[in-house]
This record gives C-alpha cells, structure tokens and sequence, in this order.
C-alpha cells in the first residue's frame, strides 16, 4: 500500500503545541513578575495574599498569549478554562491551609496535660496555669444530650415522610423541616432562653428560672434536628423499592419492613448525616452562651447550674485581659477543630461503606 503525501502536507496530523514544561516557566515568571510588583512597586500592604491573586492573573493572561501564537485560539482557550478551574482549587485552598497554619501554630503552644486537666477555678489573671477540662466535660455532655434527643426525633420524622407520610401534612412537616434548617442559631437560644430557661425550668427550681447544660442540649435539638431529618429522609429515598416490595410479598408487615430491611440499607448514610449534625452542634456559640450561663469550675450535672463549653470558653478567653488568655483561647480552637475533624472522618469512612450510590 503505497502512501500518497501532498507537497506542503505533512503526515502528522497534530498541530503545535506547547513543551509539557512551558505552563511552569509561565507560572515561575508571573510569580517573578507579581513580586517584583507587589514588594519593590511599594504595594507591601497587600501581603502573600495579593501577591498570589496578581500571579494567577499574569499567568492566566501569559498563558494566553503564548498558548494563542504557538497553539492558537481554540487550543489557548482549552488551557485557559483548564488553568482557570486550577487557580480557583488554588484560590480557595489558600484561605482555609493559612487557617489551619495559623490554628496549628498558636494552638500547640498550650497543648499539655495541665490543659486538659485542669479547669480555670481560681486562675487569675496573671496565672499561666489553668485548662479547659470544665469546657470539654460541658462540650461532651451538651452535644451527648442533644444527640440522644434529635436522632430518634429526626429519624422518625424523616421515617414518617418517605413511608407513611401522604397529602398535606407530610408537606407541611417537609415545609417546616426546610425552613427550620435555615433558623439562624441565634434563634433557638432566644427560643430556649424564653420557653426552658424562664419558663418551664421555673416548675423544677421552685419557681425560679435557672441556666444549665440541657438548656444548651435542647437549644442545639433545635438546630440538629432539622440536619437529621433531611440527611435521614435522602438516604431512605435512596432505598430501591424492590426490598421493601419483596419484603412484602413474602408477608413481612410494613413497620417490620422499615424496622428490618429500610432502616438498615440505610443506616451507613443516616449516620453520616448525624454525626455532621453533631459536628455542627459541637461550635455553636451564641445559642450555648445564651442559655447555659458559662462557668469557670467543673460541674458534671447538665441538670443544674451553670455550664461551660469550648465555645464559651473560646469565646471568654479571646476578651479576657491577660497576656495568658489568648494561648488558652487557641489551644481550645485546636481541641475543638479536632473534635469536629475527628467526627467528619468517621462521617466520611462510614459513608464509604454506604452500598447506596
């Protein structure tokens, strides 16, 4: 077979393109130019982080150019929107490692048995001492009681939607359900501060109102719930009805049938869902502060009087006027960010093991 070649024609059928290293010279060279800008064009104020934004600019315009005469502009526009989707990656990743780097940095530097072990009972403000152990008996035991309250309420209430759930009142509580997901937190301190706190705690106490962890549990119920519901209602959606229908036809009864085939296909997502509500409730601020008072001593009874958390503790220790309190109020950030990195890991590998796609 003979192959016939036009003059001026070559075989190869591929364009120009770029060497594999040219994007990286283009992007030593914006970030070369974007210093020399930044730093020695008397813009110091605008930091690492400007310095970084004005490189990805010059790179994505020198990429363009460079990619248009050799490639041209079809070819330059694919790299482009290529690096563009990159530089965002990039921009947003930014902010949250500076984060991180910054919560590491100051946090480690009171990471140590007396810290968790210790309260801030009698700690002055020119001790160096004193720990958040009062605020992460109160942290533990908050969450612990909202969980216990807002998972079987949640489940139900999801339950009851997709599977018995018919006609009006099955779209109201959906209704409800979508609007209280969007309640600011603030809210349901206010609401717990005015139905538990000054009301009804007043038939426990003799008539006198009184601050407590429940009323931190019951304030975080209220923003749990909703999270549990939903996150609980897609899963059992995501159940193909050819278990629950071959449940039926071997006579199995329906409450059965949720209780044996639905609810345990599903479990793998449900907990996922509630232990990212549990890793929402763990830094609430506001509605904590509201209705559990703060306190500085350990009080193992969520029952009965004033109660901290790490958040109220954060939040004490940023304002207070000792040259010892921010440490503190860092050490506790990074206690309370690994709590909640701890609970999404666990979410994330039991979701892994979740057989609905």
């Amino acid at each position: 077979m003979t192959t016939i070649s036009t003059p001026g024609i070559g075989t190869d059928l591929r364009g120009r393109r770029l060497p594999k290293w040219a994007p990286w010279a283009i992007a030593a060279g914006a970030a070369v130019l974007s210093y020399l800008a930044i730093y020695l064009g008397g813009l110091l104020d605008g930091g690492w982080v400007l310095t970084a934004v004005v490189a990805v600019l010059l790179y994505l315009v020198l990429l363009a150019a460079v990619a248009t005469g050799v490639e041209g502009s079809r070819a330059a526009r694919n790299r482009v929107a290529t690096s563009l989707i990159y530089s965002a990656f990039v921009l947003a990743l930014l902010p949250l490692l500076s984060v991180v780097y910054t919560l590491v940095s100051k946090g480690v530097s009171r990471i140590d048995a007396d810290f968790f072990t210790h309260s801030m009972n009698g700690i002055t403000a020119f001790d160096a001492n004193g720990g958040a152990y009062h605020a992460m008996i109160g942290t533990l035991e908050q969450v612990g009681l909202a969980a216990l309250i807002s998972v079987p309420l949640g489940v139900a209430a999801a339950v009851y939607i997709v599977e018995y759930g018919r006609g009006k009142l099955a779209t109201a509580i959906r209704f409800f359900v979508d609007v209280m997901t969007g309640i600011p937190s603030i809210i349901a301190g206010l609401f717990v501060l005015a139905f538990y706190v000054f009301g009804m705690y007043k038939f426990f106490n003799h008539g006198q109102g009184g601050y407590s962890g429940f009323a931190a549990s019951l304030a975080l119920v209220v923003l749990m719930l909703p999270t549990v519901t939903r996150s609980c209602e897609e899963m059992l959606r995501l159940v193909p009805d050819a278990l629950r229908e071959g449940s039926y036809a071997l006579g199995i009864a329906k409450w059965k049938t949720v209780m044996r085939v639905v609810l345990p296909t599903a479990l793998p997502g449900i907990v996922t869902g509630v232990m990212l509500a549990v890793a929402r409730a763990a830094g609430e601020t506001a509605p904590v502060l509201l209705v559990s008072g703060g306190f500085n001593s350990i009080n193992f009874n969520p029952f009965s009087g004033n109660q901290s958390s790490l958040a109220i503790y954060i939040w004490d220790q940023a304002g207070a006027a000792s040259q010892y309190a921010p440490a503190r109020a860092w050490s506790a950030a990074l206690t309370l960010v690994a709590f909640v990195l701890t609970l999404t890991i666990v979410a994330k590998l039991l979701a892994r093991r979740s057989k609905l796609k």
